[in-house]
């Protein structure tokens, strides 16, 4: 198993998470020692976590979102203006913030993950550090990933193979921390693949400066230091941007979705579930969860109705069923 005592000693040192980490800390996982830094799931905490866990998307000025869908709450931290969320034929399954306090606490939270999360020397050894550019389509096992620099990723994919624990966690850290630090996600026809029980709301990108996606399936939550963009893609995760404060203090980050990128976010899912859909739990998420309950409901009365010789029994029945089920 892959330790990482000095990112663990850090954590430590962030009150705001101690609680919640000490609670997360599964010992089945796969996944590195340090699987504490992801136990709020990266952001989705499906209702527990911090505040920034209901958030789908999250930027520090604006959000455009053109000719897809967001399922997930979308706030901004500055309030109008400059604040603004901008929908052009773009459906929000969620509600929108714009600076106000739920907006300003999530934001706060996301600065503090990612700052938690942010690179430290010995962090990767040799197996655990990735070249800036992924040449061709490969498979990581769970762990904690490095890059020194960028890291690009052209027509290949990715594949994160949890090897049958739904408890794996992936955590990539691309580029270096700090004002002066560098370090871009670039991916055009970059696809991430989940394999073997592994969960979207379990990976986490920290990305030092901006994320740029083109035709994209990507998978996990991405806090960066600056701006994200994607187009013609998907997400299925978090979208967190600007945390990164240039030499005068000065944070800019936005969020921009174009031609019909649609994200899902792991509060969507229930966070930590990944895709399975299977979230009956948490009736009150906005998504699919609702939809899956509500169909598991229709199915039983269809197989009633089938049972059952006269329709006027058969209301009846659905009706008591029905209130059974309710309390």
């Amino acid at each position: 198993m892959f330790t990482l005592p000095r990112l663990t000693a850090r954590l430590a040192a962030v009150a705001s998470f101690a609680a919640l980490l000490a609670a997360a800390c599964s010992p089945d996982s796969t996944g590195p020692s340090n699987s504490a830094l992801l136990a709020n799931r990266q952001g989705g905490g499906g209702g527990g976590g911090t505040p920034a866990s209901s958030f789908t998307v999250l930027a520090q000025a604006a959000v455009s979102c053109s000719g897809g869908s967001i399922t997930g709450d979308v706030g901004t931290f500055q309030a109008t203006p400059p604040g603004a969320i901008t929908l052009v034929g773009c459906l929000v399954n969620g509600s929108t913030h714009i600076g106000d306090a739920a907006a300003v606490a999530a934001f706060n939270a996301f600065l503090a993950q990612y700052d938690a999360l942010a690179p430290l020397p010995g962090d990767c050894d040799l197996a655990h550090t990735l070249l800036s550019t992924i040449p061709a389509s490969i498979t990581l096992s769970p762990g904690v990933y490095c890059t020194g620099a960028a890291l690009t990723a052209s027509t290949v994919t990715l594949t994160l193979d949890a090897g049958g624990n739904a408890n794996a966690t992936w955590l990539f850290k691309i580029g270096s921390p700090g004002p002066a630090g560098t370090g871009a996600l670039t991916g055009t026809d970059f696809a991430v693949v989940l394999a073997n029980g592994a969960q979207a709301c379990n990976v986490t990108w920290w990305v030092s400066q901006a994320v740029t996606m083109t035709r994209g399936a990507f998978q996990g939550n991405i806090l960066a230091g600056a701006a994200i963009s994607m187009s013609a893609g998907t997400l299925n995760g978090n979208a967190w941007a600007g945390a990164k404060a240039d030499a005068s203090g000065v944070r800019v980050g936005d969020v921009t979705f174009t031609e019909g990128t649609t994200v899902v976010g792991c509060a969507a899912v229930g966070g930590g579930k990944g895709d399975d859909g299977d979230d009956d739990d948490n009736d009150g998420d906005h998504g699919h969860g609702d939809k899956d309950h509500h169909k598991h409901h229709h199915d039983r009365d269809k197989d009633n109705d089938r049972d059952k010789h006269h329709d006027r029994d058969n209301d009846r029945n659905h009706g008591d069923n029905h209130g059974d089920r309710e309390s």
